[in-house]
């Protein structure tokens, strides 16, 4: 008869050789994409490696983890709020609620690593990780700093970045230049401009913008584009509008009767609304600067103005220098935004300008880069 406990005792012994890593951050997309990004290069990089994601309960991550296939915790955490101050008095309270979960958590998950990839659930992750002294890697997608990332950064093992000049910030001996993780599913894609047009229900003779103002919605950028339907439409042009999780009911009714027009809050296949794009008017967050550059769409850029730091405007700056993007101010809007994009529109050779220039400063491989970088770390 054999050893019935040798099974189970080879299991565990297998679980404990493979690397453990915390993947910690979210709340938007610009976090949540680049995340799974790099999950996804660990995971074709290290056989059985057993990854676990910490978000903020209540945020786009608990539903987009799961759907991609991974687990994930949730952490009772809020970030700052800089429009109500009242808003902010239970803060504390979550905070050191928050660390006793990721406590638990660690305890339980025994990580060999923690990365975090920015929004306000990955600081007490990898705060505690620091003071168990868990190596810990950061990747800050913006070329302008956030704070919990400059002070994480002093006892961060790597810090990941996508911009030259970030020794201001981190000490150059522990940044490692890779670039934006951007999905495979964007970067890789083959889908023709036909296949999108068509998995839009649009037309292949009239040219396309497509509206983004995020995973969550850009409510300026909403009643901008609502505001000229009338003109978009007689201008014979096509809309592919992603409206946002936030603020749908804006646009409610509003392209009513109008064929030339996709319309929607999410769009999970971004490579085909890319594909059928002829231009783009977009938010200037990183992730998003990350993914337009691969893709080489001419940009009409509208950066959100109460980032921090204003980091948006710093990065739509920093392409509009290159001429690799065009700029428009959330203020100026309503006047600027459709004589920009009908003049873009109308000059093939400025779309070709910026469609090189863009694709200059675009990077596919930042997720291998990174993953690699971390398990060479912590082998």
């Amino acid at each position: 008869m054999g050893r019935p406990g040798l099974g189970v005792i080879e299991r565990i012994k297998q679980t404990h050789l493979n690397k453990r890593i915390i993947i910690a951050g979210g709340g938007t997309g610009g976090h949540i994409f680049p995340a799974l990004a790099i999950a996804g290069a660990l995971g074709r990089l290290e056989n059985g490696i057993d990854l676990l994601f910490v978000g903020a309960k209540g945020k786009m991550e608990m539903q987009k983890v799961p759907e991609a296939g991974y687990r994930i915790e949730g952490i009772d955490i809020v970030g700052f709020n800089r429009s109500s101050l009242i808003k902010n008095l239970s803060l504390p309270l979550k905070l050191i609620k928050s660390f006793l979960q990721v406590k638990k958590i660690t305890a339980d998950f025994r990580p060999d690593a923690v990365v975090g990839v920015g929004g306000y659930s990955s600081f007490p992750v990898l705060r505690y990780a620091q003071a168990k002294g868990i190596p810990t890697f950061i990747h800050e997608s913006n070329s302008f700093a956030g704070k919990s990332n400059i002070l994480l950064g002093k006892k961060a093992t790597k810090v990941f970045v996508a911009s030259e000049g970030m020794q201001r910030f981190f000490d150059p001996g522990k940044i490692v230049l890779t670039g934006n993780p951007v999905r495979k599913t964007i970067a890789e894609s083959r889908v023709s401009r036909e296949e999108g047009l068509q998995h839009f229900g649009l037309q292949a003779d009239y040219q396309t913008i497509f509206v983004v103002g995020g995973s969550l919605g850009a409510r300026s950028i909403n009643e901008a584009i609502e505001a000229a339907l009338p003109r978009l439409a007689a201008e014979k042009l096509q809309l592919i509008w992603q409206t946002g999780r936030n603020n749908p009911g804006i646009t409610a009714g509003a392209t009513a009767g109008w064929d030339g027009v996709w319309k929607g809050e999410f769009i999970k296949d971004m490579q085909m609304a890319f594909a059928a794009a002829d231009a783009v008017i977009s938010r200037a967050g990183a992730m998003a600067i990350a993914e337009l550059c691969v893709v080489a769409k001419p940009v009409i850029f509208v950066p959100y103005p109460f980032a921090s730091e204003d980091h948006q405007t710093k990065n739509a700056q920093h392409l509009a220098d290159h001429g690799a993007g065009l700029v428009v101010r959330d203020k100026e809007l309503k006047e600027k935004l459709v004589p920009v994009l009908l003049d873009l529109l109308g000059n093939t050779a400025k779309k070709r300008q910026l469609q090189d220039q863009i694709l200059k400063l675009g990077t596919t491989n930042a997720d291998d880069l990174i993953a690699r970088e971390i398990l060479r770390s912590i082998a």
